[in-house]
């Protein structure tokens, strides 16, 4: 498990620290260009840090991983309203990419995202994880081969998501997402996981045994993962 980089902080805060800190870096190094954005509580105090910054993303192209099928941008329960509150509004990019959930054609929406993940690679890809262990909307019994694709929630999904969803919207019960293979595609994976909640996740991670059963397990293929997390777990 050489590839899983280990970084023990001691808050969400101080995780949003040392994300910058990669992302500082790989900007002054020219070796970002096209970066793979999550979303939810756990990415609200890293773009919190980006945006109070000087961080030039002027010549970033942005993915997002997923978004709900039903629900549009201009939802506040949608992805893609999330990332124009904490992120879009203060920065500039050269691009952004999000996943259209309000598209007539959903199967021609993903094959479309898949195809510009192609002609763009990324670069860096963040992501946050699922008590369940899933990745962007990947849930447990998804193929590592999978590219972007319309996802079924689990229960367990729709149990801790339907908590943040405002004016009375109902949660959908599928979403657009990124597959496991589009995400492991990117250089360098940046996986932040804070709360016992996400304790079980990390752990099967490091035990090492890559099973569909527990998507996250599917970062043991890639050559450079860095964990941020809060939780005290020896590999």
């Amino acid at each position: 498990m050489s590839n899983l980089k280990l970084i023990k902080v001691t808050s969400s805060e101080e995780g949003a620290e040392h994300v910058y800190q990669i992302i500082e870096e790989e900007l002054k190094n020219g070796q970002l260009h096209v970066i793979g954005l999550a979303t939810g509580s756990t990415m609200v105090p890293v773009y919190r840090k980006w945006t109070a910054s000087n961080l030039d993303f002027e010549n970033v192209i942005t993915f997002n991983l997923d978004e709900y099928v039903g629900i549009s941008a201009k939802s506040p329960n949608s992805y893609a309203y999330f990332m124009q509150e904490h992120l879009f509004n203060e920065k500039k990019f050269k691009k952004t990419h999000t996943i259209d959930g309000l598209a007539e054609d959903l199967d021609k929406e993903c094959a479309d995202f898949e195809a510009l993940l192609e002609k763009y690679p990324l670069d860096l890809q963040l992501l946050g994880v699922g008590e369940n262990g899933h990745i962007a909307f990947n849930e447990p019994g998804t193929s590592f081969d999978s590219r972007t694709h319309v996802a079924k929630l689990t229960e367990s999904t729709l149990g801790v998501n339907s908590q943040y969803f405002a004016n009375d919207e109902k949660i959908p019960e599928t979403a657009l997402t990124m597959g496991i293979n589009s995400i492991t595609r990117a250089k360098k994976i940046v996986l932040l996981a804070f709360g016992e909640k996400k304790r079980v996740a990390i752990t099967k991670l490091l035990e090492g045994n890559m099973t569909t059963e527990w998507p996250i397990t599917a970062l043991l293929g890639h050559n450079d993962v860095t964990i941020i997390t809060d939780l005290d777990i020896r590999k």
